[in-house]
């Protein structure tokens, strides 16, 4: 059974649906990155799972976490799991973290709350999480606040909160966007070799595909607040099948290229993402995509099997990477 279960996932403001019927599975111990756009409805879907939308905002559908219903669940209930059974780590750690308190305090408070570790335990602990996390002087780091670290370090802290209570499923929302590519590296390295060490699931959330093949085992492509592709890492790199997730691995790869030494110009995504509500109808893809006709006035069915793909011109799954 799947540790995760999403069917029919919807997120609405109003009358406006900002995400609509999202629908995959996370199994104990897996990584799965979910890709798209600013806009693209990630963020909200890991806001939908962990109970944290906006007081403006409701859900519908289904959230089954270890066979329980978690849409409709109280806030009493959500907020024993969060920190608990259920991580999240944030694109910004200084909207996370607590600027008047030292950071070892703040990973003392979470494990004492969520372990039922003492104070003194709690922070011998919590300077053996900084150590985790691959503070150099753990002792030293623990007694700073959060505006004394630089963003990698900040994002480590957040990391070491994740992992304090024990957690089955993390969620990372764009953890690394922030960073230089240096950085960003070090941090996604030492992410994957945490959950291997907890042998928890993981939700990694990223514009980026690059990132996401790094770590994660599959691959979940949003567009418009849809699911338009979902698939192993190998199928989605190697066989892209969706026009939209062909042209984000298409501009992902062009970053590592010289294109001046080739006098080649950066590929790019015609159009831009529109704005909340303002998506056409059917296809959300449709007004960017060179394939479109009249058939992508509706949305299509998602295919079944492993690699499935809601697209009424998919790219032959045969063809050579990123090509018709």
């Amino acid at each position: 059974m799947a540790l995760l279960k999403l069917q029919s996932l919807s997120v609405a403001h109003g009358d406006l649906d900002l995400v609509s019927d999202v629908s995959f599975d996370v199994h104990a111990g897996e990584r799965v990155g979910i890709i798209g756009e600013s806009g693209s409805g990630k963020s909200l879907t890991a806001l939908a799972i962990a109970g944290l939308l906006g007081e403006e905002l409701r859900s519908r559908g289904s959230v089954h976490f270890d066979g329980e219903e978690l849409i409709g669940a109280s806030e009493r209930h959500l907020s024993r799991l969060r920190g608990d059974r259920i991580a999240m780590i944030f694109q910004e750690p200084m909207t996370a973290l607590t600027p008047t308190k030292r950071v070892g305090v703040q990973i003392g408070e979470t494990l004492r709350i969520h372990r039922g570790v003492g104070r003194r335990a709690s922070q011998i602990a919590a300077v053996e999480l900084l150590g985790r996390v691959e503070f150099s002087d753990p002792q030293r780091y623990a007694r700073m606040y959060p505006h004394e670290l630089s963003g990698g370090q900040r994002q480590r802290v957040m990391i070491a909160l994740a992992i304090a209570g024990d957690p089955d499923l993390i969620l990372a929302d764009e953890p690394t966007t922030a960073l230089d590519v240096t950085v960003q590296r070090k941090i996604l390295e030492l992410l994957d070799r945490l959950v291997r060490e907890e042998n928890c699931a993981l939700v990694l959330i990223a514009h980026d595909l690059a990132v996401v093949s790094t770590i994660c085992d599959r691959v979940v492509t949003m567009y418009g607040g849809r699911v338009v592709e979902t698939g192993s890492v190998a199928d989605i790199i190697d066989h892209p099948r969706h026009p939209y997730t062909a042209a984000l691995l298409a501009t992902s790869s062009a970053i590592a290229v010289d294109v001046e030494s080739r006098g080649t110009v950066l590929p790019s995504i015609p159009g831009s993402v529109p704005s909340a509500g303002h998506f056409p109808g059917g296809c959300p893809f449709r007004d960017r995509c060179s394939s479109a006709t009249s058939a992508c006035l509706e949305f299509p069915l998602m295919e079944s099997g492993s690699h499935r793909v809601a697209c009424w011109h998919p790219l032959d799954e045969n063809s050579e990477r990123g090509s018709r």
